[in-house]
């Protein structure tokens, strides 16, 4: 199928290209010269992993394409994915001007043919009927601008020779790290449309994954395909993740209980884990959530709420609970250390989470703020951040090039980045060239016994 996919970013990259990789024809706009420049030479513009090969080989079999042309883009797909960004606003909304920006252009540049139009960014509730106006609009501007140059139809034949198209929600559930292996291997498919055509088209573009072509394990059953309608779709979206979001809040709830009573957190997410209705996924106590997602669509759901006159209140505390857990790390720094003014604190991994380079809303960030404002010296080592050179949203922090460097003259490490290397560091080393040994660990993810073994006072979340 021919597909056209507007915005590089996680989503509209990794989309992109893996259609491409099962046989699509794709073409991906983008407004930036120089990031499609860079696409266009093989190299992806973010750090996910697997994604340049699938980028390389796609480009190679003359399966994608890179392109500023919006135009070339639309006139090329059948299907036509808006994979733009939503960031957050001041208010906790989500701003849309970048889907709306697209969505009249494609409006503008709709010629003839039925077109399948997609929103795969996160787009607040309703949002599929906005596209639809805002298409139209487009649609409209661009006909009164051809008669206006009298090189259009008159104005009683426009509704006839109005180009033909359908709006689907298709929300996105990828991990980053693992988008990739999320885009094979996905849990569901999710499609929201009242176009029975529309809907069609897209599980005839999902069917080599939905029959398990590129997975894994391609003997599983088929991935399941959910379609309804388009506000549901949007809303699936936001409630997965304010769920995740509210799981890991109740869990680090739980180990600050844990740590008043003597308890270990690790122990108690495993025992309740066993139960099928609870699960072990997304009970890992630590310093928060944080991330491009859960907190743009956490604060999304919460103001859809409050404008329709509901008080989402779990969901505010759950926000509640991870900012005041962000916090943790520099409360058990206190405590080790007492004043912290003049203290040097070296910080393991910068991004919210492993395997990737993003550092949006990183926890990273919140201490290296407080950890400044109370006087102490910061440096920070992450495999990606340290390797690439990137210092976007840093300031504060003196990023080593390796962990023994970070941990030279230290007074405390945290680990906040529960990278796999960090689990096979030599600890006993870098305790050695600490001026003080210990270790906050902000993801329980070492073990402690091997900690105390290297020589560190080992401090985790919720751990005895």
């Amino acid at each position: 199928m021919r597909v056209c996919v507007i915005g590089t970013g996680y989503v509209g990259l990794v989309t992109g290209a893996c259609l491409a990789h099962i046989g699509h024809d794709v073409i991906c706009v983008d407004n930036n010269e120089e990031k499609v420049k860079l696409m266009k030479s093989g190299q992806s513009p973010i750090f996910e992993p697997g994604l340049s090969e699938i980028m390389q080989s796609a480009i190679q079999s003359g399966k994608i394409e890179f392109t500023t042309d919006l135009a070339a883009g639309v006139t090329h797909g059948e299907i036509l994915f808006i994979a733009v960004g939503t960031p957050p606003l001041p208010t906790g909304e989500s701003d849309t001007r970048y889907v709306e920006a697209v969505a009249r252009g494609i409006g503008a540049n709709l010629n003839g043919g039925y077109k399948v139009i997609v929103n795969k960014s996160t787009v607040p509730i309703g949002s599929g009927d906005w596209v639809r106006m805002i298409v139209m609009d487009g649609i409209g501007e661009r006909q009164k601008t051809l008669v206006t140059a009298g090189g259009g139809p008159a104005d009683d034949k426009l509704p006839e020779l109005l180009p033909q198209f359908d709006v689907v929600s298709n929300p996105e559930f990828l991990r980053e790290g693992s988008a990739v292996y999320d885009t094979f291997n996905p849990d569901r498919i999710v499609l929201g449309g009242n176009s029975t055509k529309a809907i069609s088209m897209m599980k005839e573009l999902y069917s080599p994954i939905v029959e398990r072509k590129f997975a894994e394990n391609k003997s599983l059953p088929p991935v399941p395909v959910l379609a309804t309608d388009l506000s549901s779709a949007e809303m699936i979206k936001y409630a997965a993740n304010a769920f995740l979001a509210t799981k890991i809040s109740f869990i680090n709830e739980v180990a600050n209980i844990c740590d008043r009573v003597g308890a270990d957190v690790t122990q108690v997410a495993k025992g309740i884990g066993l139960d099928s209705r609870i699960g072990n996924k997304f009970l890992q106590a630590g310093i928060g959530w944080g991330g491009s997602c859960f907190p743009k669509d956490v604060s999304a759901l919460i103001h859809t709420a409050d404008d329709y006159g509901y008080e989402a209140q779990l969901l505010k505390s759950a926000v509640s609970v991870n900012e005041r857990q962000r916090l943790i790390a520099l409360e058990k720094l206190q405590q080790a250390l007492k004043i912290l003014k003049g203290k040097t604190v070296g910080l393991l991994g910068l991004t919210f989470k492993p395997d990737t380079d993003d550092l949006r809303d990183a926890p990273a960030l919140n201490l290296i703020e407080q950890l400044n404002r109370l006087g102490a010296k910061v440096k920070a080592y992450d495999p990606i951040i340290s390797q690439t050179g990137m210092r976007h949203g840093l300031s504060g922090v003196l990023v080593e090039t390796d962990a023994e460097r970070l941990a030279d003259g230290c007074d405390a490490l945290v680990l906040v980045t529960e990278w796999q290397q960090f689990s096979s560091l030599d600890y006993t080393k870098m305790a050695q060239l600490m001026s003080n040994p210990v270790i906050i660990d902000g993801r329980n993810f070492l073990d402690p016994e091997t900690m105390i073994r290297a020589g560190f006072q080992y401090v985790g979340v919720g751990r005895r």
